[in-house]
């Protein structure tokens, strides 16, 4: 029963990134510029490019890393597994150098630094996990794609936090006007990536020091 759940709970998870990662990337797949969800930078003509660059390879990796923790996938395919995981590391390397170098054109200082923040992480975290293969090092291995798969879900739970610091900033300011609509969706969106990466390592290593203490 316990092993049902765990499946059950496995394949929500699973559905709930590939939803949020398409719908994030939907708006970038006609590569229109006036479609763009962030603001762009007039007198940065590859801000656009760059950003599409980070969106799709951040998908690919977001899609892609599920496929690491697969247990079938490496007793019976370990060759596949091998490939989905250069993919993995590549796009990552790809999107945290794309995102570092949209990241410093945002108009928030705040996400400027969160941004920053998290293609820094993204890029230890998926190169520790690359070196510790290299070295043999099996289990450490997938500790770290844990921890660089954790930061790769940011893209989804900051998206998922936003509703609900939407309710928390209603119950304790009430309904805004008009005005105050606008002011309250920035003031979310300026702590929302933090929010995802500080929720994001406290649940992944909560679940590493207790998987340990078993």
């Amino acid at each position: 029963m316990e092993r049902k759940k765990g499946t059950i709970g496995k394949i929500l998870l699973i559905a709930v990134i590939v939803i949020v990662g398409l719908v994030a990337a939907a708006p970038y797949a006609t590569l229109d510029p006036a479609l763009s969800r962030i603001k762009l930078d007039p007198g940065y003509p590859l801000h656009y490019p760059l950003l599409v660059i980070h969106i799709f390879t951040a998908l690919i990796a977001l899609l892609t890393g599920p496929f690491q923790f697969s247990e079938r996938l490496r007793q019976t395919r370990m060759s596949l597994h091998r490939l989905l995981g250069k993919v993995y590391l590549a796009t990552i390397l790809i999107s945290s150098v794309t995102g570092l170098a949209v990241a410093f054109h945002d108009a928030s200082f705040t996400k400027q630094m969160a941004f920053v923040t998290l293609s820094a992480l993204w890029l230890l975290t998926a190169w520790r996990g690359y070196q510790t293969i290299r070295k043999g090092d099996v289990a450490g291995h997938r500790v770290w794609m844990m921890r660089s798969y954790g930061i790769t879900l940011v893209a989804v739970t900051a998206r998922l936090v936003v509703p609900v610091c939407i309710l928390f900033y209603l119950a304790a300011k009430g309904l805004p006007g008009t005005d105050g609509i606008a002011q309250m969706i920035d003031a979310i969106l300026q702590v929302n990536i933090w929010l995802g990466i500080i929720l994001n390592m406290v649940i992944l290593e909560w679940s590493l020091i207790r998987k340990a203490n078993r």
